[in-house]
């Protein structure tokens, strides 16, 4: 019960462009969160994130399995995709992408700007996601799913062309010459 008295309080996320200010705030959205949901249904909303833990841990929610699965399988699969462009070798596991993914993850790595690539590859998590909205619009997975999707239009608000592009420059630069860098986030 306490997902309605939460849910209904929340703005819609749907038909909002990059430059339209989001109606709420990551902080509001957590306090909210906390709030109202059990301490269990907490803790799995503090342990979401757009970037899956690589040691897949197990979430009671099947919403946050799928996302993690297909962000998992994305990441993979860009990786492969850049590494066989570079010639690099790359193990990806006994994971069979689906054909979807791979092109997803194959038009991605064909754009100039990695600005572009982001804002296709966030389409695609947005997309993504949409397919996983759960139907029943009052339960704890549709909160996972609105805290998702807050956290994906936060994201490309943050981006930085210039930093961006600097950065990229500067990671693959450090990867054609085989220097061992480390990337923070």
């Amino acid at each position: 019960m306490a997902e309605y008295y939460l849910i209904s309080q929340l703005p819609s996320l749907d038909g909002i462009s990059e430059s339209t200010p989001l109606p709420i705030t990551e902080e509001r959205f957590s306090e909210l969160c906390h709030r109202f949901l059990s301490e269990k249904a907490c803790a799995e909303f503090d342990r979401l994130s757009l970037i899956p833990n690589i040691h897949n841990e197990k979430s009671s929610s099947d919403l946050i399995e799928s996302w993690n699965d297909g962000e998992r399988n994305l990441r993979l699969a860009l990786a492969k995709i850049r590494a066989d462009k570079m010639k690099k070798p790359f193990d990806s596991g006994n994971i069979n992408f689906p054909p979807a993914l791979i092109q997803a993850a194959r038009t991605a790595t064909e754009f100039d700007s990695p600005m572009e690539a982001e804002k296709f590859l966030n389409r695609y998590r947005l997309d993504f996601l949409e397919s996983l909205r759960p139907s029943d619009s009052f339960s704890e997975n549709y909160v996972f799913y609105y805290w998702l999707k807050l956290k994906l239009l936060l994201r490309i608000r943050e981006f930085d062309t210039q930093k961006g592009e600097a950065a990229y420059r500067n990671i693959y630069d450090s990867i054609m010459n085989g220097d061992t860098l480390e990337v923070s986030q």
